[in-house]
This record gives C-alpha cells, structure tokens and sequence, in this order.
C-alpha cells in the first residue's frame, strides 16, 4: 500500500519554523495501530491521518496521533490540514476570498476558515468546546521543582495555576516575565506522570510568551500549541475578566527550541462569559511525498 502525505510548518509564515506536522491521505485502510506505528515512524509532535468524513457535508475526517499516543484534538494539526486541504483542493478560492471546511475530530465536527493574507496560506477554527476547570493543578512546589525554577518564582498578577482543559488538559503556570519562560530547564527526573505544563507570561499589551511541555508524552518541548492556548483562554477569563467584546491576543512560543511560533488567539465575551474564541495562524506546506506500507 501506498499513501501519500504532506509535511507543513504550522503557526508561522516561514518555512524550517513554527510546529511541524505531517498529514497522511487516503488512511481508511490502516487501522489504529497501523496509524501509532506510523506517527512513531514519523516522530513529529502529531501526524494527521485523513478518513472520508461521516457526514458527507463535512470536508475529511480527522485521525490526530502524537508518537505515543491518540489526541481527541490538537490546534495545529487542525490548523495545518485546513491550510492543506485548502490549497490542495480550492486554491482559486483562498486565492480570492475565505473558504470554510469543517473537519470531523474524535471530539467533535471542527468549524475552520482558510484564507490567504498578503499571498500567504492562514487557517482558523472555532473551539469545539470552550475551556474548562479539569481539577486542582500541582501544588507549587511541585510545579517549580518539575520546572526547575524557585516556588515563589510561579504567579504573575492576579494569576495562578490553573488546570484548564478545551479537549486536552493543561496546567497552566503563569511567570512574572518573558524572560523567565525563556529560562525555564525542566527536570524529567521530577516530571509527574501526565503532567502536561503551559508556561506563559505578559510580553506586551494582548501579547504572551509561552512555552509546552509533556515530558512523559513524548513531546518533549512543543514550538507551537494550538490546544493548549485554547485552555489558555480559559485562564485570560478566569484571572483578567476581560469586558464584553472581541479581544485579540498573540501568543509566541517556540523561540527557545530555535522554531519561533504565533498563534492568534480570539476572544468573544458576552455577559462576563466566553461565548467562543477561536485560534489561527499561518502554515507552510514544505513537502510531499508517499509512504509505503
């Protein structure tokens, strides 16, 4: 068998930057193990496997694994096979205009807009489901000793840890500055099974540095995190209250694996609540190629 796949750079304009991932056509055929082996095989933060949707009226059915494991959902595999597909599939129309595709994820049918801005590929979608409180995070202590930084070193303003979940649980860990995320060295050694981090800090007015790390995940460190900035904006809701309206945040990550990112992140406030945000950036399809299996 013989599939074909795409490799892109996702969260970014540039290729050799951003996060990267691979998309695999045509996978009705594999099986679940077929598609681990495959993600191992790989190795990038997630492969993408397409199915015919279910429903007929949908543009692909999604398959998202990690080299360890299946996601329910990820941003910048949605992300990048929104770009994908459009360019693939409709390129006189993101040439000209936006173009909707709403891709099927073990959690749910995903709503995406694909686009073209000043003659480069972007994609956006809007959360499946909005964040939520997932528990109580980690005591500080054992944050800090995970992220081999000092207790009092974890806390920014009004915020604290929180863990947040919009299909994935997060705990998300604010620090007082860019610089300190910068500086973060994690200790595998004091990593707690699961434990999923989501450092951020204020780099500007609507502007953050973070960065992701899931060492017992097989993801290391990621350059870009589309679910994890989704929980993300549950923190913004429940530390800053942002007022009823539209708000825009940028979000950078990836700098210090040398794969700068930039996630767009949305906000739409009504009533003091998050009626719905939603996540974009840029994607570069970098090559193509077939798999044989």
């Amino acid at each position: 068998m013989r599939l074909r796949f795409h490799t892109l750079d996702v969260f970014t304009d540039a290729p050799l930057s951003g996060n990267p991932l691979a998309v695999v056509h045509g996978a009705d055929g594999l099986d679940a193990a077929l598609m681990q082996a495959v993600a191992r095989e790989f190795n990038l933060a997630e492969t993408v496997f397409l199915l015919e949707p279910r429903d007929p009226v949908n543009t692909a059915r999604l398959r998202i694994f990690t080299p360890e494991r299946e996601l329910p959902f990820a941003g910048h595999p949605t992300v990048g096979t929104a770009v994908l597909l459009a360019e693939l599939r409709a390129p006189e129309i993101v040439a000209r205009g936006e173009l909707g595709l709403v891709l099927e994820e073990a959690i749910g049918p995903v709503h995406c807009t694909a686009r073209r801005a000043h003659g480069r590929p972007r994609a956006s979608f809007v959360l499946p489901r909005l964040p939520e409180g997932a528990g109580e995070p980690l005591p500080d202590a054992l944050l800090a000793a995970a992220l081999g930084i000092d207790p009092a070193a974890i806390g920014s303003g009004l915020h604290r840890p929180a863990l947040l979940s919009a299909g994935v649980p997060f705990t998300t860990v604010p620090l007082a500055s860019a610089e300190a995320v910068d500086r973060l060295e994690p200790r595998p050694a004091h990593w707690p099974a699961e434990l999923r981090v989501y450092a951020y800090a204020p780099d500007g007015p609507g502007r953050y540095r973070a960065r992701m790390f899931a060492w017992r995940s097989g993801v290391y460190e990621d350059p870009a995190t589309g679910s994890a900035a989704a929980a993300f904006a549950g923190a913004v809701m429940r530390f800053d209250a942002p007022p009823d309206g539209s708000h825009a945040l940028e979000i950078r990550q990836g700098a210090a694996m040398g794969r700068p990112s930039l996630i767009g992140l949305g906000l739409e406030v009504e009533g003091g609540a998050l009626a719905s945000a939603s996540i974009g950036g840029g994607a570069v399809i970098l090559c193509d190629g077939t798999i044989s299996l």
